[in-house]
């Protein structure tokens, strides 16, 4: 890619992270920032020990991995990351905090600068609104964990040019990933079948069909799912699976995307599954044990 050469990353959780490894791993200038010093500190240890894993499973080697590290260095201000070729939003899934970063970004903009949002469900036309720029903006949906998953989802906002869409394209491409296009409605392609899927699980389990391990038991038995559908949930976060049939059941209007009582229930205890150590399954012994 001769056009992006440098890749700013705004949100430090496990999305984040993994986005900069791809892109660090793929010979791209990465440029992390956070708000919170303490989150971008940890967010460089589990880089870390994410290109440590590469390297043990040998899909790395440690020189590779040694001079991707050196590609990701940290921004103090969203200034400074405003000078990047192109700049990733994976922050919360939540509008509120998108619109915001985007319109505190705008202002330290280079003319060229490219935007993408890694937003799993939120609309890339409302997001690019509040920018300068809405005709080099896109949706650019990595899949959890990004080192691992081959998919991205790419999704054009109404006024995205076709030079942006051509870029990201060719720019996604370049880290060996597979993309597909998704147009711009609520949730895109992947979750829009995927999280209901996992809603109607939480509905199973709620209303007694059956526990938590029969249901994980079934279908990944059944289906020939690497992993149950609640084991997900808490893999993916509940408030994140909330957050997007929340988007669903408001963007579309229908009463099928209702979010369970019991997933309402689970976020508002702040049990979100393994990141906070308690979901579906309790993570806080040896090893996960079912809660319900």
């Amino acid at each position: 890619m001769s056009t992006l050469r440098t890749i700013g990353i705004i949100g430090t959780g496990q999305m984040g992270v993994g986005i900069a490894h791809v892109c660090a791993v793929s010979g791209y200038e990465v440029r992390l920032f956070d708000i919170d010093e303490r989150r971008l500190q940890a967010a460089l240890e589990a880089l870390d020990q994410s290109l440590e894993r590469k390297v043990a499973r040998e899909k790395l080697s440690p020189g590779e991995a040694k001079a991707a590290r050196a590609r990701v260095s940290t921004g103090d201000s969203l200034e400074t990351i405003g000078k990047s070729d192109l700049i990733i939003e994976a922050a919360t899934e939540d509008e509120g905090v998108k619109k915001a970063i985007f319109e505190g970004l705008t202002p330290h903009l280079s003319d060229s600068t490219l935007l993408a949002s890694n937003t799993s469900s939120i609309s890339i036309t409302r997001l690019a609104s509040v920018t300068d720029r809405p005709e080099r903006f896109i949706g650019l949906h990595f899949m959890n964990p990004a080192p691992v998953m081959r998919l991205v989802e790419v999704i054009r906002g109404i006024a995205t040019s076709a030079e942006t869409y051509e870029t990201i394209k060719a720019f996604a491409h370049s880290l060996d990933k597979t993309t597909t296009d998704a147009e711009d409605f609520p949730a895109f392609i992947v979750n829009r079948v995927l999280v209901p899927m996992i809603n109607e699980a939480i509905f199973t389990l709620y209303e007694g069909v059956g526990s938590v391990e029969s249901i994980d038991t079934a279908m990944k038995l059944g289906a020939n799912h690497p992993m149950g559908p609640l084991e997900l949930a808490d893999f993916m976060g509940l408030d994140v699976v909330l957050a997007i049939m929340n988007v669903l059941y408001e963007g579309l209007a229908d009463s099928k995307y209702r979010p369970c009582p019991l997933l309402v229930k689970y976020v508002e205890a702040g049990w979100l599954g393994r990141k906070s150590g308690r979901g579906f399954y309790d993570y806080r012994g040896e090893k996960p044990v079912p809660t319900r």
